[in-house]
């Protein structure tokens, strides 16, 4: 008897110890190619480490003197700014114009599905084809929505270099890339949501707006919290479209954080202070996502 009972505790052990040895292989690329490059970045942002003395990697004897460097400096904490001026408005955009879209093509036709098909490619493009897609979009010689606002009589300036529009120029190139992220999870949220419910409210006398209200928003919510969750922390790489449409500029309107990073490592080779720029954005970046989640995934739950 004691061996019968035994033996499903031995299974089970043998399992875990299966899964273990199964997961070990992708455990050790992940420990290789994430942990190990975050703790030499960790390290080297408690140094004065620079291409013209390589000597202080090794030098620990004032760790914390690149953050308290990084308090005083207007131009990183203007980079802040900058940055999360870009992160809301280009998730906000992106999470409405996903939502809007996917409600609109939620059904099965073949004109449907083409729609669905073409509104996916922005997002399997890589980011500098996309930058240089928007380059020649926002430069009036050669800009076919500037000949066209000419031909109307609606001449404008060059939105990226326009200090008051670069930004949200930059919002908007992110947001056709990545609005058909939020579409695609939306959809497949929605094709999920049972008849019954619906259809009780229908019957009950109830409005497109109350349907989506009551009914379809509580199911897609958790959705569009991973969707803004996801987007929130890849709003934080959207290096290639500055890099490519304004270089920062005009002025340091668009420099977020990423870039003047980039700007102290590559054009500085103050690599131990680029490096605490580095650790502390991607604190941020975590205590943003826990925030974000946090507080979506509870309204979930108190609804």
């Amino acid at each position: 008897m004691a061996s019968v009972l035994s033996a499903p505790a031995s299974w089970q052990a043998e399992q875990r110890r299966a899964f273990l040895l199964g997961l070990s292989p992708s455990l050790a690329v992940l420990l290789l190619i994430t942990l190990v490059p975050a703790a030499a970045l960790l390290v080297a942002s408690f140094t004065p480490l620079s291409l013209t003395d390589p000597a202080a990697s090794f030098r620990f004897d004032d760790p914390l003197v690149n953050y308290r460097q990084l308090l005083h400096d207007d131009r990183f904490l203007g980079s802040i700014a900058v940055q999360l001026k870009l992160s809301a408005s280009s998730v906000a955009l992106q999470l409405a114009t996903g939502l809007g879209l996917a409600l609109l093509l939620n059904g099965k036709s073949r004109v449907l599905d083409g729609a669905k098909t073409l509104l996916l490619i922005p997002m399997v493009l890589p980011p500098i084809v996309v930058a240089l897609i928007w380059k020649i979009i926002y430069t009036p010689d050669v800009s076919p929505m500037h000949r066209l606002l000419e031909h109307i009589g609606l001449p404008v300036r060059s939105l990226i270099a326009d200090p008051d529009t670069a930004l949200w120029a930059i919002s908007l190139a992110d947001t056709w890339q990545w609005f058909p992220f939020t579409m695609l999870m939306v959809l497949a949220s929605l094709q999920m949501i049972p008849d019954d419910p619906i259809e009780a409210a229908t019957l009950e006398g109830a409005n497109r707006w109350q349907l989506f209200r009551h009914i379809v928003f509580p199911y897609i919510r958790p959705v569009l919290v991973v969707c803004g969750l996801f987007r929130l922390i890849d709003s934080f790489k959207a290096f290639p479209l500055i890099y490519v449409l304004t270089n920062g500029g005009p002025g340091n309107v668009t420099e977020v954080t990423n870039y003047y990073g980039f700007i102290q490592a590559f054009n500085f080779s103050y690599w131990g202070y680029a490096s605490a720029i580095a650790t502390v954005m991607l604190v941020g970046v975590f205590v943003l996502s826990w925030l974000v989640g946090k507080l979506g995934w509870g309204s979930h739950d108190a609804r």
